[in-house]
């Protein structure tokens, strides 16, 4: 630990220490989260035995008052050190010091966390500990960030203001659109920083996926062909193949999407639609250039083809970067927003942006197949969205996620892997090995992940997000869980054949 981690006081002296409680200085001006801090600081108090082995640690509630953070926080930090191994939990007693620990919560010889192989441990795309968040599996390879990092004030408080929903509101099941002022303030947002949408062109949905799968719905039938990116969104390629559709992909890897590949494959075979992910694409984190994103559009109008842009990272991005809506005007472009990376997934509220003329479509398979949306998850993304607090929670979060990011490449590179793109922003490095046989020999990502798992990880290999096996090993890692000391010691010893 550096001295600003080693400033972390070990103890409260007096009754405080007596009862193990860790009193911590905690810098919430210092890059990192507070759980790093936190488990930082344990770590460090393990290892110098200031916490001896058998000690009782405060329970959650307890340790939250004594430090002034959430239980939210705690309840993250607990469970890191429990993959540590440093603590163990025991049921209806608390948590207990389990062992002396590393000098450093990120030195490469951090022990692996102990745990039991679970039999027949495996993992695919649609795994349900990559989206519950109740796996104590380390959650590298998932798409949510710490509970501390979305701002949980605005959005507890977001909540509590939308469960006062008037009483009349309480008959019927809801606007079929959505939440009426939550779509004119989407609209008015869009209109502000992207293009002129009016609020009847806003249909909201239960998150992003949802939306894929009213587009998929309502334009596509079995065997029409629908291109992706490859690599591109797991979720998608799965729902793609439910359709029945034929998924042809186009690569996109450092540089962007293979724009000759999409024109020659047009060509051969016109999809019906597309999705593309514009900014900070998932997994490689990259950007369309403004070239590029008009040359796409050129070739959608060339083979006649809809243009659905994933567009649920651009509060993450740096303002300016292209986007297909305002290019096309929503002729042939359908706009796919969500707040899931920006106050959390657990309200599950998506959009889609599309032209007057193909919206009452959606709207009619929206009913169909669900009526309507959660009025009261909608209030509360109104109410969390609208004031000065959100954009400041938004400044942070990028900042937050841009010293994760820089970290996490130093980290991966130290455990001898390469960046497959360098990311312009977002949540997520993917990485693989240079020399994937002299590293690894011949394992595959899918079995690296399964190794992981029963060791308490809970990675996504490059399997989960490419049409056929990629040729070499690599994964798409969380930047808020990558620098985790399991996930670097299980990396390290994988290296050395362990």
């Amino acid at each position: 630990m550096d001295d600003t981690a080693a400033s972390l006081r070990d103890m409260q002296a007096g009754s405080a220490a007596q009862e193990g409680w860790p009193v911590l200085a905690i810098d919430r001006q210092r890059r990192g989260s507070l759980v790093d801090q936190i488990v930082a600081a344990i770590a460090g108090m393990v290892s110098r035995r200031a916490l001896p082995v058998g000690t009782k640690m405060p329970s959650v509630r307890q340790f939250a008052k004594v430090n002034g953070v959430s239980t939210f926080t705690v309840v993250e930090s607990y469970d890191r050190l429990l993959h540590l191994g440093l603590l163990s939990s025991r049921r209806g007693s608390g948590f207990f010091v389990a062992r002396s620990g590393p000098d450093a919560p990120d030195a490469p010889d951090v022990p692996q966390a102990p745990c039991a192989p679970a039999p027949g441990a495996a993992v695919d795309a649609l795994t349900p500990d990559l989206y519950s968040g109740q796996s104590e599996a380390l959650p590298v390879g998932a798409g949510w960030l710490p509970p501390e990092w979305y701002g949980e004030s605005t959005l507890l408080d977001a909540v509590r203001h939308a469960m006062k929903i008037p009483s009349g509101r309480l008959r019927g099941y809801g606007h079929p659109l959505g939440f009426p002022a939550l779509r004119q303030q989407l609209a008015a947002t869009l209109s502000d920083e992207l293009f002129a949408v009016e609020p009847e062109q806003v249909l909201l949905t239960h998150g992003a996926t949802h939306a894929f799968d009213l587009v998929l719905r309502t334009l596509t039938r079995p065997g029409d062909t629908v291109f992706v990116e490859d690599p591109g969104y797991s979720n998608l390629l799965a729902l793609v193949r439910h359709h029945g559709c034929v998924a042809v992909g186009i690569p996109r890897g450092a540089n962007g999407l293979d724009l000759d590949v999409l024109a020659a494959r047009a060509a051969a075979t016109p999809p019906k639609l597309m999705f593309v992910n514009t900014v900070l694409q998932n997994p490689l984190g990259t950007s369309l250039t403004p070239a590029g994103a008009h040359r796409l559009l050129g070739l959608a109008e060339q083979f006649d083809f809809w243009l659905v842009e994933d567009d649920i990272y651009r509060e993450l991005a740096a303002r300016g970067e292209a986007s297909l809506a305002a290019l096309d005007g929503l002729r042939r472009v359908i706009r796919i927003g969500s707040v899931s990376k920006t106050l959390s997934p657990v309200l599950r509220v998506g959009s889609i942006c599309a032209s007057g003329s193909l919206l009452p479509e959606l709207v009619r398979v929206k009913m169909l197949t669900g009526l309507t949306t959660s009025e009261i998850n909608e209030r509360a993304v109104h109410e969390a969205i609208g004031g000065r607090a959100y954009r400041k929670l938004v400044g942070r979060l990028v900042q937050q996620l841009a010293d994760a990011r820089e970290r996490s490449i130093e980290r991966l590179q130290g455990a001898g892997l390469v960046p497959l793109a360098h990311p312009r922003g977002g949540m997520f490095v993917s990485a693989g090995w240079a020399d994937p046989a002299g590293a690894i020999g011949d394992l595959s990502g899918r079995d690296i992940a399964e190794r992981a798992l029963r060791a308490g990880i809970l990675l996504a290999p490059g399997e989960f997000f490419s049409l056929a096996a990629p040729r070499s090993a690599w994964f798409r890692f969380n930047v808020a869980y990558a620098c985790a000391p399991a996930l670097l010691a299980f990396l390290h010893a994988l290296r050395r054949g362990a």
